[in-house]
């Protein structure tokens, strides 16, 4: 089976947070291709720009705080929102995308075709 990849480029800043992320994951894993096989990683390359003025609805850049936790007593990290859009903001685009994708085998190898530019 011959499998051809291309490069789709997405802008965050006309997109919001999740409907990006929908799309980014449905590209990722191939699912927009007619030999879409869920077994075979068959996706194509994806290019998120304009990290840093990605759209966010509602209070989620106040009230949102990313878990942590490390199984030890007093493991429990918390991260706001804030802190990341300040500091990381494609990580928040990678995040979401991994977490829209099945936890299989797949997965390690389809996140490597993900781009995030500020």
């Amino acid at each position: 089976m011959n499998i051809e990849r291309k490069t789709h480029t997405l802008d965050a800043a006309t997109l919001t947070l999740g409907r990006l992320a929908s799309r980014v994951s449905h590209l990722l894993r191939g699912k927009h291709k007619s030999q879409y096989i869920p077994n075979i990683d068959n996706g194509d390359f994806v290019v998120v720009e304009n990290a840093k003025n990605m759209k966010l609805t509602g209070k989620k850049a106040i009230n949102k705080i990313y878990y942590h936790n490390s199984h030890y007593l007093g493991g429990l990290k918390k991260t706001p929102m804030s802190y990341l859009l300040a500091n990381d903001p494609a990580k928040i685009i990678e995040m979401a995308v991994s977490d829209m994708l099945p936890p299989n085998r797949l997965k390690t190898a389809v996140m490597k075709r993900l781009d995030v530019k500020l």
